[in-house]
C-alpha cells in the first residue's frame, strides 16, 4: 500500500464511522496522541473506546487540507505523513469545526501500517 493510500483509507474509515476498520490500521504497539483527549492511547481497547466515542458525534466529518499534506520517506517502506485535517460535527444544531494538525508514522509493508499518530487542534492565534 502506498503512503497516500494509507491516509485515504484512514479518512474513509473515519467518515464511515467504522471502528473496526480504523482500529485495524494501528499496528501492535502503536501510539495515538488523539485530537479530543489529553491521554495517549496505546491499547486496542483504548483505541476502540476513543473511536467509538468519536463516532457518536452527530454528522461527523473529516476533511483533508490537501495543500498542507506532505509524504516524507524515512527508510525503506516507512513514511511520515504530515498535514492538516478538520473534524466537524453538530452540537445543539450548530456545526463545530476543529482544524487539527497531524503526523502519522507508517510502514506501508505492514497490514496494520500506522505505528504512531499524533493529532492536535490548531491553536488560535493571539493576534
Amino acid at each position: 500500500m502506498e503512503a497516500r493510500n494509507v491516509l485515504d483509507t484512514w479518512v474513509a474509515a473515519v467518515r464511515a464511522g467504522d471502528t473496526d476498520a480504523v482500529v485495524g490500521m494501528y499496528g501492535e504497539g502503536s501510539i495515538l496522541l488523539p485530537t479530543f483527549s489529553p491521554h495517549r492511547i496505546v491499547s486496542v481497547a483504548d483505541l476502540r473506546g476513543y473511536f467509538d466515542a468519536l463516532f457518536t458525534r452527530e454528522e461527523l466529518k473529516v476533511e483533508l487540507h490537501e495543500a498542507s499534506l506532505r509524504f516524507l520517506p524515512m527508510s525503506g517502506t516507512a513514511y511520515a505523513i504530515v498535514g492538516i485535517y478538520s473534524f466537524s460535527f453538530v452540537v445543539d444544531d450548530d456545526r463545530l469545526t476543529f482544524p487539527s494538525r497531524f503526523t502519522f508514522v507508517i510502514d506501508t509493508a505492514k497490514d496494520a501500517p500506522i505505528l504512531h499518530h499524533h493529532s492536535s487542534q490548531v491553536p488560535r492565534t493571539l493576534s
